[in-house]
């Protein structure tokens, strides 16, 4: 039997007081005033949400096990200030813990990072590191960009991240490479942004030799790794180029692609390019794209569909569903067999 694990699921419909006080919380930075308390969230609100959103999805399109993180174009680092970018994470997260002390077995948590544009990676460790040893989550979601669309952090390669680094390999969690919101204009933030950003990570991790240092650790470029798999001459081109070694061993032990690419083409390309070992089954549900696709009839997001239509092997199909995503969370293996499984 195979588990159905999505390794990129965020919590988007979530109890109002939690946004209502987000918004009083940036009201009270541009004041200069003190923040209100954060709300009461009853645990049956926090089921309301799930059970009708989430919950009832998963159900319904087969999976398992979502690996769940706060949403993300809400994660908004570079609003306020550090002391903002903190508490924000802090209760963005706990509330992501809440969820999985309710659903445990259907959820694990990952945590966001206060990466305030400002600061160093300091508040990052110290959050990564109570996510994981206190309330149990398998992993993190690291910004690569935390200005939010104009690319002015050093490149995912550059010292200022070693750090952090440091603590993931510590830990033994890998973190997906994902974005916020835009700030950008020109730049559109599902269609626009994530995309560009995912695919100027890989460029920015070929250019360098970060896995010379860190051999261990493991990133997740999400949305399919961007616009990577379809120009994935062009990247083993460069790589020639710029005298790295090839990607299957300058990047591929330790890059992973998810499969939150909203059609059977596109899945069928990734397949066909990329090594089965670095794909991960995620629908990024519910998120960026909630429609109907009208030439199929069904969800542009029903992920799973697209991977039990691939022409590949039962032995391939389980890496990609499960396998492959306990490789990349060890944390999670080892809950999933503390629970038999």
């Amino acid at each position: 039997m195979t588990l159905i694990i999505d390794c990129h699921g965020h919590y988007t419909v979530l109890p109002k007081g939690h946004d209502a006080w987000r918004e009083e919380q940036k009201a009270a930075f541009k004041a200069g005033t003190p923040c209100p308390p954060y709300p009461d969230i009853s645990d049956d609100e926090i089921r309301e949400t799930i059970e009708a959103n989430q919950l009832r999805l998963i159900k319904e399109r087969g999976a398992d096990l979502t690996i769940f993180s706060p949403r993300a174009s809400a994660m908004a680092p570079h609003v306020g200030d550090e002391a903002v970018a903190k508490e924000w994470a802090i209760r963005c997260n706990d509330l992501i813990a809440r969820v999985v002390g309710l659903f445990p077995e259907t959820f694990v948590g990952v945590c966001m990072l206060p990466q305030s544009p400002k600061a160093d990676m300091a508040n990052s460790i110290a959050e990564l590191e109570r996510c994981v040893t206190e309330l149990g989550f398998i992993g993190c979601n690291l910004n690569p960009d935390p200005g939010g669309g104009h690319f002015t952090h050093p490149p995912l390669t550059d010292r200022y991240w070693y750090p952090f680094y440091e603590k993931m390999v510590e830990l033994d969690v890998p973190a997906m490479i994902h974005v916020s919101g835009s700030c950008n204009p020109a730049m559109h933030a599902t269609g626009g942004y994530y995309i560009a950003a995912d695919t100027v990570a890989f460029m920015q991790l070929l250019e360098g030799d970060l896995f010379k240092d860190f051999p261990t650790l493991r990133l997740i470029i999400p949305h399919g790794g961007g616009a990577v798999p379809y120009h994935w001459g062009r990247y083993r081109g460069l790589a020639d180029m710029l005298k790295k070694p090839s990607l299957d061993t300058h990047l591929m032990n330790n890059i992973f692609f998810d499969t939150c690419v909203y059609h059977q083409p596109g899945i069928d390309l990734m397949a066909d390019v990329i090594e089965n070992k670095n794909i991960l089954f995620g629908s990024e549900m519910v998120g960026a794209v909630r429609g109907i696709d009208p030439t199929t009839g069904h969800y542009f997001d029903d992920t799973k569909r697209y991977i039990d239509a691939l022409e590949i092997n039962e032995a391939e199909r389980h890496a990609i569903f499960e396998g492959n995503a306990r490789r990349v969370f060890p944390r999670l293996d080892r809950q999933l067999k503390e629970r038999g499984l």
